[in-house]
């Protein structure tokens, strides 16, 4: 699972542009360099802004950790707002605005592909797993409330954002049940679990183009989720999207997915303890990662080329999107120089 914690931080590259100056983003033809400049620190206020809507929109739909069975739903939340950069519903809003409507919906979707991250996180993080004492600089929850409440609460929080996406206000019945279904597909066999299945039983003697499976899976899903729960929102009353559309966006999460899951690699490879990291120094151990089979440099050029080929079939789905791509390279450029 991807755990970069906060050298990826929104949090962080807002600081770093207003004390530093923003990071100048890849070259777009015929906007000037200052312009440039002016673009990515708007797009950086915007993202820290959305960021905070984010957390508090959180805090509001998770059960209190007060209301029985106290010590689940405090687990639940301990998973949920641990400190993250909770870009899956940073980009769910950013797709919808893209189709012309912001709307609350497509905050409380993204909330909800939230929870399921979290949720996964935690999962991983399983003795029966990868046996990780931290996350996000901070002791895992199976550490914090045990095993057994550990795997309640990733159940409980992928529950609760089901039942949140159930009940999305704006959003057509029609588009609804297309998002229930590919919430289900992101979790099941052929998103998340199937992901995790191969990296736990399946990794011994992967080639490439298996590990580039796993990845799909493990991060690529919850990404193209996270578009595809935006154009559902995004569009107006009873609108469609269409399959075409919701196609593009997966190959755009697809992409990502392996580009953020390429450079989560990358950073563990390099890692030499905890900081930095926010998670156990060699948590993949000797899984066969891109970054331990073709070395950091070479992966680093996958990355490079994933996040590439994610931006140009997010605007092929929605049209252009030069806050994405400007977030993006802010994003990436962070974590591999510093």
């Amino acid at each position: 699972m991807l755990g970069t914690a906060a050298s990826l931080s929104i949090a962080r590259s807002h600081s770093r542009a207003s004390e530093h100056g923003v990071v100048a983003p890849a070259p777009h033809p015929g906007v000037a360099p200052a312009s440039r400049g002016d673009s990515a620190k708007a797009v950086l206020l915007k993202t820290a802004a959305l960021r905070e809507e984010i957390e508090a929109r959180l805090e509001d739909l998770l059960p209190s950790k007060d209301r029985a069975p106290a010590r689940l739903n405090e687990a639940v939340r301990y998973s949920v707002l641990s400190p993250g950069k909770r870009l899956r519903p940073i980009i769910t809003v950013m797709v919808a605005d893209a189709c012309g409507h912001h709307c609350d919906a497509a905050l409380d979707a993204g909330c909800a592909i939230e929870m399921v991250h979290a949720a996964s996180l935690v999962v991983d993080d399983l003795p029966s797993m990868d046996d990780a004492a931290l996350r996000r600089a901070r002791p895992t929850t199976h550490k914090v409330f045990g095993e057994a409440t550990g795997i309640l609460a990733a159940i409980s929080a992928m529950n609760h954002g089901f039942g949140i996406v159930s009940e999305l206000k704006g959003v057509c019945a029609d588009n609804r049940t297309r998002l229930a279904s590919l919430f289900s597909k992101a979790i099941g066999p052929d998103g998340l679990s199937g992901g995790q299945e191969f990296d736990v039983n399946g990794a011994a003697g992967a080639s490439d183009a298996d590990i580039e499976i796993v990845n799909r899976r493990k991060t690529g899903a919850l990404f193209s989720l996270a578009a595809q729960a935006g154009a559902l929102c995004g569009v107006a009353g009873d609108m469609s999207v269409t399959d075409e559309q919701l196609r593009r966006l997966d190959t755009f999460g697809n992409h990502l997915g392996l580009a953020f899951q390429t450079l989560d690699d990358i950073i563990d490879v390099k890692a030499t303890s905890a900081a930095g990291t926010g998670k156990d120094a060699n948590q993949d151990g000797d899984k066969p990662t891109l970054a331990r089979v073709q070395g950091p440099d070479a992966a680093q050029a996958v990355v490079v080329q994933h996040l590439a080929l994610a931006l140009d079939a997010l605007e092929a789905g929605i049209g252009p999107s030069p806050d994405m791509r400007i977030l993006a390279d802010f994003v990436f450029d962070t974590a591999l120089n510093g």
